[in-house]
């Protein structure tokens, strides 16, 4: 029996400008405009995106035992995870891992937000909000906690791209104040008026938000959650204030190269139900200074200390733009021709390409003058060896056979982490 697509409350919105629509996650949901994914990606890097994420799913834990059972179930180590001093979590600051089963998969990836003292907020994929309440529940023992499932109560929009706080400042109220002194990865406000974590934020009329410095591009954003009644103000708030910056709506197929581009994961593709090791997103464990055991015990660790790394994730670049869709006859190949593993993504980050071997970005400061931007192939690799940065493989598929070489980092001048004063 097939289950029917659902919708954001913008999905009105996706269709009057004649997106291309697909499902993602049980939604139908638009994967680019009639501008094209290209000049999408483009507006993130040069200027500003809009994204509609409100297919993504929230969870709450409230009660005097929430910390206990995130910190069971939730591979960081929230006493220690804020900062390369690895301060605790604390109120108004968010933090990226995953949830694990007892054999080390990957359930999901999320972020968990501190809201107040007995208070979290866990976002998570789409249509997976049930799973990872079902699973915070079955193992919640004596913990005091009250866990609700928010999918589909509230909206979310990301607005990401160099001029996205500039945006944000004409749809808030107190702008000033709100946006002095907002770090990556913190937030302020909070979707119910009568519970604000850090100081209110509110939109021109007078609706509250959560308001996050944190996005899935690599670049300057934010995402915004609103209780989904006032979705399509913020929507149109948004637009309207980005219309002087040349802002786009963007879908989800510039989302994923400028996720690839900034080497970011897609679960349930680069990461899932299997071990959580040999990638390069291990930030995302608790790892003491040995590097050889964790902080604390959590759901799934134990697997991991046992196991012995038998597969590697790897991230890639390749010499042009062209790409291989992955799948079962696409693999990945070594010099001498030989079967060492699958590709789990392959975009293309359009607003990079190569001088001389070395990658630049469309905005590098030190971009050759006469360098023409056609994009270069990227994404994930797993193989059953362990390959080495600067190493070359190939990509076969679709009658295809792509030189990429093997990367700890692809799109360089990422500006997600500059100060915000330097981009306001």
């Amino acid at each position: 029996m097939q289950t029917e697509s659902k919708h954001t409350p913008l999905f009105g919105y996706h269709e009057q400008q004649n997106a291309k629509i697909g499902d993602f996650g049980g939604y139908e949901m638009p994967l680019w405009y009639p501008t094209g994914p290209k000049k999408e990606h483009l507006a993130v890097i040069q200027k500003a995106g809009i994204f509609d994420t409100s297919h993504m799913a929230a969870i709450t834990l409230i009660g005097k035992d929430a910390f206990q059972l995130l910190q069971h179930c939730f591979s960081k180590d929230l006493n220690a995870c804020i900062g390369l001093s690895k301060t605790p979590i604390q109120e108004g600051k968010c933090v990226y891992g995953v949830f694990l089963n007892e054999k080390g998969g990957v359930i999901d990836d999320s972020l968990v937000y501190q809201v107040g003292t007995d208070q979290f907020m866990v976002i998570v994929n789409a249509g997976m909000g049930a799973a990872v309440a079902d699973h915070l529940k079955q193992n919640q023992g004596a913990f005091e906690t009250t866990i609700e499932d928010l999918t589909d109560q509230l909206g979310k929009i990301d607005v990401q791209g160099p001029a996205a706080g500039k945006i944000i400042e004409k749809i808030i109220q107190n702008p000033e104040s709100v946006l002095d002194k907002f770090p990556y990865f913190n937030f302020k406000g909070y979707f119910n008026a009568d519970a604000s974590a850090i100081c209110d934020v509110k939109l021109a009329n007078g609706v509250p938000i959560l308001l996050s410095r944190t996005g899935y591009t690599g670049e300057f954003g934010f995402e915004i959650f609103v209780k989904k009644e006032h979705t399509v103000y913020l929507w149109d708030q948004i637009i309207s204030a980005g219309q002087e910056y040349e802002a786009l709506t963007c879908g989800l197929a510039a989302r994923d190269s400028l996720r690839a581009g900034a080497v970011l994961p897609l679960s349930h593709q680069d990461i899932g139900d299997w071990p959580f090791l040999g990638h390069p997103w291990l930030f995302a464990l608790p790892y003491d200074e040995s590097l050889e055991t964790f902080t604390k015990e959590f759901i799934g660790s134990q697997a991991l200390l046992n196991l012995a790394v038998s597969e590697y994730t790897s991230a890639f670049a390749g010499y042009d733009p062209r790409k291989v869709i992955p799948g079962e006859d696409t693999e990945v190949v070594d010099e001498s021709g030989h079967t060492i593993g699958t590709v789990l993504t392959c975009a293309t980050d359009m607003a990079i390409d190569r001088h001389e071997d070395t990658i630049y970005s469309i905005v590098s400061e030190d971009c050759p003058h006469s360098m023409k931007f056609r994009g270069l192939s990227c994404g994930f690799i797993k193989t059953g060896i362990q390959l080495t940065v600067g190493s070359i493989v190939y990509l076969k598929g679709n009658n295809r056979k792509l030189k990429v070489e093997i990367r700890n980092d692809i799109r360089p001048a990422r500006t997600a982490r500059k100060a915000i004063k330097k981009m306001l």
